[in-house]
């Protein structure tokens, strides 16, 4: 293992405005709205979105779409983020699989066929947007016009969006189809897409071409969690950026010098989400 996975710097931790956050995926409503109840009641940030700078004055947000959207919906002027780098060595983008449950797959099938701009081909083929692979064993390529950001991200946006309405869903990095089946005995299909890169993700944002939310999986080497930042700090709108900021500064000192603030390097599982 690399001395970046094991040895991660502090998080650089910053408020910013909230407007200067860009996604590069659509929000979810089944998660968003549930936050927003929930902000509207809270006292702390727990959890502060990824981000990496775009420019000057404009981040991408790597992971935390959900929280950027209720913050948004909230009008929060300012949001407490993590800025992580591409090029610091301590981001890995790989992505997610979609594991499709409660539902039937001829009528998964037949929807996904009437999809505008989707081909579905039987087997694997190079070029795909995602293949379904079924729990019968059968695999289906699903193809999109590939020389348009917009297009081809409008398709994947249809076809996840098919069982998202009419199915559960859940993720997983697992790719053992022989390993996932029995963990969810309801699943009818797993969803695979294809590697992404961060020039994918930030084109994403740059056209506003949004990918569906939970499919960019972004690990965070040194990934603040459990902040617990105060809400009403950022929510008042009578202290500058950068006396928050200054803030910050104070109240991330504090912390470390009390000891409150723990590294974990290893690979963990929480189990109160």
């Amino acid at each position: 293992m690399s001395s970046a996975r094991s040895d991660a710097p502090p998080p650089d931790l910053r408020i910013v405005l909230t407007e200067s956050l860009q996604p590069h995926e659509q929000h979810d409503s089944q998660r968003s709205d549930p936050l927003i109840e929930r902000l509207r009641q809270e006292h702390f940030v727990i959890n502060p979105p990824i981000v990496a700078q775009m420019d000057e004055h404009h981040y991408v947000i790597l992971d935390g779409a959900n929280r950027f959207y209720a913050f948004s919906h909230l009008n929060y002027p300012h949001i407490l983020v993590q800025v992580a780098s591409y090029d610091g060595g301590y981001v890995e983008l790989n992505t997610w699989r979609h594991i499709v449950c409660r539902w039937q797959a001829a009528a998964f099938l037949d929807q996904l066929g009437h999809l505008p701009l989707i081909t579905l081909a039987e087997g694997q083929q190079p070029g795909a947007i995602a293949h379904v692979w079924l729990k019968d064993g059968r695999v289906f390529a699903l193809r999109a016009p590939a020389d348009d950001l917009h297009e081809r991200n409008a398709a994947l946006r249809a076809v996840v969006s098919i069982y998202q309405q009419n199915a559960v869903l859940h993720r997983t990095a697992l790719t053992d189809l022989q390993a996932i089946w029995p963990l969810y005995p309801d699943a009818i299909a797993l969803v695979v897409f294809p590697d992404y890169h961060p020039s994918d993700i930030l084109k994403a944002a740059h056209q506003r071409a949004y990918l569906p939310p939970g499919i960019s999986r972004h690990i965070i080497h040194g990934r603040a969690l459990r902040v617990n930042y105060p809400l009403d700090w950022l929510r008042d709108n009578n202290v500058s950026l950068e006396d928050k900021n200054t803030q910050l500064f104070h109240w991330m000192q504090a912390k470390l010098s009390n000891r409150n603030v723990r590294y974990y390097a290893e690979a963990t599982y929480q189990f109160d989400e």
